[in-house]
């Protein structure tokens, strides 16, 4: 009888072993997985509150925390809280043209409008592509920075103010677009400096700049909450 006992147990064991060898890393796998989730779930709502977020409607094109994958859209990540709201304003009103914007910043209300600009200017900004390096584009696109005295409106490291955006590490795509759109007139600086200054300058050059600064490192600007 305690033979069989003895035996019994030691089925009994070795089954258990084996079920432990088996579902074990599975279920490990699984507690690991459920840990990480409620940590993503405690950031997600300490960054923004509980979801879903305002700003998870601007994911799709301008990224998580604004930062996108398409180089082609601004990134809002660190940009300073009162421009992002001027330019949420702007778009609302009409004073700066999107169709995809301006019926969306249209439908926000002012309190929505700060809540996104200073989710936004809190999340840290990363360089939005790495770029195949061209040192003598990139030679050319810093000194024509430093020409055109680009620090006084867009700041020290040109990672933003007030007045104007970070355009260090945005995108080359998104940065031709904007700088050829105020050469030929498409967008509007409302103290026309940004015209005059794209005006200056030629394709070339507007292809050098956008190589320089998609390769510049931001910092978070000083204006962001």
């Amino acid at each position: 009888m305690k033979r069989a006992i003895v035996i019994a147990t030691m089925v009994a064991t070795a089954a258990l072993a084996g079920a432990a060898a088996y579902y074990g890393p599975p279920l490990l796998a699984g507690q690991h997985f459920m840990s990480a989730l409620d940590e993503h779930e405690a950031k997600y709502r300490a960054n923004g509150g509980a979801w879903p977020q305002l700003q998870d409607t601007c994911a799709l094109c301008h990224g998580a925390g604004g930062q996108p994958a398409n180089t082609q859209y601004a990134s809002l990540a660190g940009q300073p809280a009162a421009y992002l709201e001027a330019q949420l304003r702007a778009f609302a009103e009409g004073r700066r043209h999107s169709p995809q914007m301006g019926a969306l910043a249209a439908s926000l209300t002012p309190q929505q409008i700060r809540f996104l600009a200073d989710y936004f200017s809190r999340q840290a900004p990363h360089v939005s592509e790495a770029t195949v390096s061209d040192p003598s584009l990139e030679q050319r696109g810093k000194a024509k920075v430093a020409a055109s005295g680009c620090v006084a409106c867009h700041g020290e490291n040109l990672s933003g103010s007030p007045l104007a955006p970070r355009v260090a590490g945005q995108g080359q795509a998104y940065l031709v677009e904007q700088l050829t759109a105020f050469k030929q007139g498409r967008r509007q600086d409302p103290a026309q400096a940004m015209n005059a200054l794209a005006g200056t300058l030629s394709a070339e050059d507007i292809e050098a700049v956008a190589h320089y600064l998609a390769n510049l490192a931001p910092t978070a600007a000083p204006g962001s909450r």
